[in-house]
């Protein structure tokens, strides 16, 4: 259990480190190119919903994944605790460690960044959007933030357009379009999920010896 809860909290601290720098420290919408690599960007986007942007149903469907996340979260420790007892191998523990971890990095977003920062992205009841804003957030004291427990939205940052370019106009319907590959923004959390699925997926034979068992 010390291994689980040591690859958490590093992923939990890099993760919320690199959220509270960019929100505290970029305008929303701002674009920087790191190292001066035009294609490894820092992108300020705030996303009210799943990992890489996507989101649905308004402000209730951010209710029912924050509700999804915790129950998933508790789900995955009590399987810990049974991996654990049963001898699980690090192939299992680690990367099923870093999916808990990049989970929890959004739900501490999700639900306390709206009462520990003085401005962010907000659901607007009457068009049933989410409506950005101007000038760079500032952390306040708790409760004292731009909305309420479970409205904050996930910080994204990370930005790789590996092609970002323009189709070239001989070409039927697509000519003069732009072209982006790899599109999404994301951050640590998002990083760390998709890692550990992958690493878990590479490895399922040392995972699982046995076979799928939950």
């Amino acid at each position: 259990m010390k291994k689980i809860i040591l690859i958490t909290f590093i992923i939990l601290l890099i993760d919320q480190f690199s959220k509270i720098y960019v929100k505290t420290h970029f305008f929303l919408g701002e674009s920087i190119n790191v190292f001066g690599l035009n294609w490894f960007k820092l992108t300020f986007v705030e996303n009210p919903g799943m990992a890489y942007g996507l989101h649905f149903g308004g402000l209730w469907g951010k209710y029912a994944l924050i509700i999804l996340r915790v129950a998933l979260a508790i789900g995955m420790i009590v399987l810990f605790k049974k991996w654990i007892k049963e001898g699980a191998s690090n192939y299992l523990l680690i990367p099923m460690a870093m999916i808990f971890a990049g989970a929890i990095g959004n739900v501490f977003d999700g639900i306390f960044y709206g009462v520990i920062f003085d401005s962010g992205t907000s659901y607007d009841a009457e068009s049933g959007n989410w409506i950005g804003y101007d000038g760079i957030s500032k952390l306040t004291a708790f409760g004292h933030g731009y909305s309420d427990l479970m409205k904050g939205c996930v910080v994204d940052m990370l930005h790789f357009p590996l092609v970002d370019t323009t189709w070239p106009n001989w070409i039927p319907i697509l000519g003069g379009n732009r072209i982006e590959f790899f599109k999404y923004i994301f951050n640590v959390a998002d990083s760390s999920i998709t890692l550990g699925a992958l690493f878990l997926y590479i490895f399922r034979k040392k995972a699982f010896p046995n076979g799928l068992d939950f």
